[in-house]
């Protein structure tokens, strides 16, 4: 037997009684029937209290006395009388046992059919999801272990690549020190070998301009002292001599020259103790002016004294 729920009833909180409606602090002022209803229940409050009959209040505990309230009476004496008294019971009727509690059936019967080897035998069913679950954690486990073998391996490796990698870029900094070492001593060399080349190469110009100022002035100087002689600039020894000690005397100074040629150097001492004074600056200055273009070539060098 189903239980069926009653109708439901549904009610509007806007035309329920028991809601209070408007402000709640504001003083609730009743209709006349309901203070005349709450006025006769002040009433008969009042009269049933009135009514009512209570205790008398105890005044002095003193004098209260002990009195027997028990429901029959009993004679209290000094020395209590006893008395045997026997009583038998009659014999228990043997009855059939309970019957076992059965509730009361509810609801409808229902019947199934079992057919064999339908119902689940744990023992045997479970064997196969058992060898699953332990085949899969025995897998898992060793692919873990396997994994972890595999990284350690793989550390390994990554520490002895370091290593190699740290002596090959070291190998590779010490020949690049090294290279770098041989590209400035080669710079250094081949600087070195063009500056003896260059200095050879001035050296053997210098040479060549010597010998060629030699010859070409070997040539020449005679032909300028010819010249200069059939000019009129050289007097004879006697009148040089004889001007030779004034000249000293005004200049106060000696001459020199300087020049590879002794034979050029003789010529000018020659010429110089043949010459006045003013004659004897004129050519001077003209013979330096072409000894020193022509000796600009070896760059040889030509000094006289200031005058």
């Amino acid at each position: 037997m189903n239980y069926r729920e009653g109708p439901i009833n549904y009610g509007n909180l806007m035309y329920d009684r028991r809601v209070v409606r408007g402000n709640t602090y504001a003083m609730q002022l009743l209709s006349w029937k309901q203070h005349e209803a709450h006025k006769k229940m002040l009433q008969r409050k009042q009269e049933k209290k009135e009514n009512e009959v209570h205790a008398p209040e105890m005044k002095d505990v003193a004098d209260r006395s002990d009195v027997q309230t028990e429901l029959y009476l009993e004679e209290i004496l000094d020395h209590i009388i006893e008395v045997d008294m026997e009583c038998q019971t009659d014999a228990f009727i043997k009855r059939l046992p309970s019957p076992a509690f059965i509730p009361q059936k509810t609801g409808v019967d229902v019947a199934t059919q079992i057919e064999e080897g339908e119902l689940f035998d744990f023992d045997i069913e479970v064997k196969p999801m058992l060898e699953v679950l332990v085949g899969k954690t025995l897998e898992q486990a060793l692919l873990e272990v396997m994994e972890e073998e595999d990284l350690r391996n793989l550390w390994v490796q990554q520490y002895e690549y370091q290593e190699l990698r740290n002596a090959e870029l070291a190998e590779v900094q010490r020949l690049e020190e090294n290279e770098r070492r041989h590209s400035e001593e080669k710079v250094r060399r081949m600087a070195m070998q063009y500056e003896i080349q260059t200095k050879a190469e001035v050296v053997s110009k210098k040479v060549a301009a010597h010998a060629f100022s030699i010859r070409y002035l070997a040539d020449l100087i005679p032909s300028v002292f010819i010249s200069l002689r059939n000019k009129g600039f050289f007097y004879d020894e006697i009148q040089s001599g004889k001007s030779l000690s004034s000249i000293n005397r005004v200049m106060g100074k000696s001459i020199c020259c300087l020049i590879p040629n002794h034979s050029f150097y003789y010529y000018c001492r020659q010429w110089y103790l043949a010459s006045d004074r003013l004659q004897w600056r004129k050519s001077i200055y003209a013979i330096i002016r072409i000894t020193n273009n022509l000796m600009a070539h070896n760059q040889s060098t030509v000094i006289f004294t200031q005058f």
